[in-house]
Formats: C-alpha cells, structure tokens, sequence
C-alpha cells in the first residue's frame, strides 16, 4: 500500500518542478535583459488566459521576430547565456524555469499515485452509462463502487458508440478525469479507483493539503 504521508513530505522537500524552455523554431535569439536568474516569472494569465507570460526571449527568423513566452508561473533558474545573438536550431535549450507547485498540482500528484487509474484505450470521447452518471450528478462519484468486468463507460468515436467495461479491483471512483464531448489519447485516464479501507487516509492528506501547502 502506498504511504501517502510520505510522499508528501518528499514533495514538501523539492515543491517544484523544473522545466528545459526550447526554441520553437531556428533564427538568432535575444534574451529579456531584465532577466537573471532568480527572476519572477508570470505564466498566461487574465479571465481567459489570453495575456500572455513574462518574455523570456526573441526568436529573429529572416526578420520575423518571435516571443518565446513563460508558460507557467514560477522562477527562472538559468540561461544560457552563451547564445545571445547566435543562430540557434530548433528544440535548442536556452533557460531552465522552476515551477512551484500548487495545492491542486499537490494533491493531483498524490491522487495518480494513490488511486487505481483506469485509462481510455482508444483514442475517443468517454461517457459514462446513463446510470452511472446519473448518479455521478445527483451525488458524486465517491457515491459509485466499481467492480471488475462492470460495465461502466460508453466509448464514441466516428459516429459508433459502444460499451467499455472497467478492469481493476473493486473500490469507489474517488477521481473523474474526463469530461463531455472531450476527445481523450490513449492511456490518458478515466477514473482513479480508491479502496474503500483508503477512503479515509486519502481524505485526510487532502485535507492536510488544502491547510498546510503554502499558495503566493
């Protein structure tokens, strides 16, 4: 059984990620010279994302300059100061960022980890059965124990729809990780299955989460 306790403290000991930011394309590169390492950096951001984040470079391409554009909200740790002015191929390393996790990014973490994910197979869109997801509506899917060999989802695609039954062990469906008329890859998960003995422990780290995880 995973000890959740613990890996809460390992994410408290490193509470970030670090992230390599490449060039889109090939051209000359010109870094913010307000920028050093250290520097705050301010991801998308307004109602609808639509400014954009802090500029961290630009891209010259037979004339056309292009913004390469904090993605995430964080702290610029290093640049490669070496290519400033140089030409540059795609996909080159010129920074590193570190992003520090949110309680929601936090408590994610522990949810993938903890739980039973049971992932789409096929790439589609995803209900579940209409009993099922009536009762997901009216009263949560902590409401819905699962057993295997359940039938339990309807998949869509192309204009075909057909049943998908849940392989795994027996337990509630603690986490929904799709939505309506959403197009899933893959191995992407559906549903992340809790024991019922877990229920509890889960709860009470999320709670500790929600209370003690700093948040700027």
């Amino acid at each position: 059984m995973l000890d959740i306790s613990t890996l809460l403290e390992e994410i408290k000991a490193a509470p970030y990620v670090e992230s390599s930011i490449r060039t889109p394309h090939c051209g000359v590169v010109q870094f913010n010279e307000e920028l050093q390492p250290g520097s705050k950096l301010v991801g998308p951001h307004g109602n609808w994302r639509e400014k954009p984040g802090t500029v961290l470079a630009t891209i010259d391409r037979e004339r056309c300059m292009k913004n390469v554009n904090a993605l995430e909200k964080g702290e610029l740790v290093s640049i490669n100061a070496g290519l400033s002015g140089q030409f540059v191929e795609a996909g080159t390393e010129i920074m590193r960022v570190r992003h520090f996790l949110s309680r929601e990014e936090v408590l994610q973490i522990i949810l993938k980890q903890a739980l039973y994910l049971f992932n789409a197979p096929e790439k589609a869109k995803y209900y579940f059965v209409p009993a099922v997801d009536v009762k997901v509506k009216n009263t949560g899917p902590k409401s819905v124990s699962v057993h295997d060999g359940m039938e339990l989802f309807i998949i869509s695609r192309m204009k075909r729809e057909m049943p998908l039954r849940y392989s795994g062990p027996d337990g509630v469906i603690y986490a929904v990780y799709f939505s309506v008329n959403q197009n899933l890859d893959p191995g992407m998960p559906l549903i992340g299955v809790c024991p019922p003995s877990q229920v509890g422990q889960i709860e009470e780290v999320s709670m500790r989460v929600q209370t003690e995880w700093p948040e700027d």
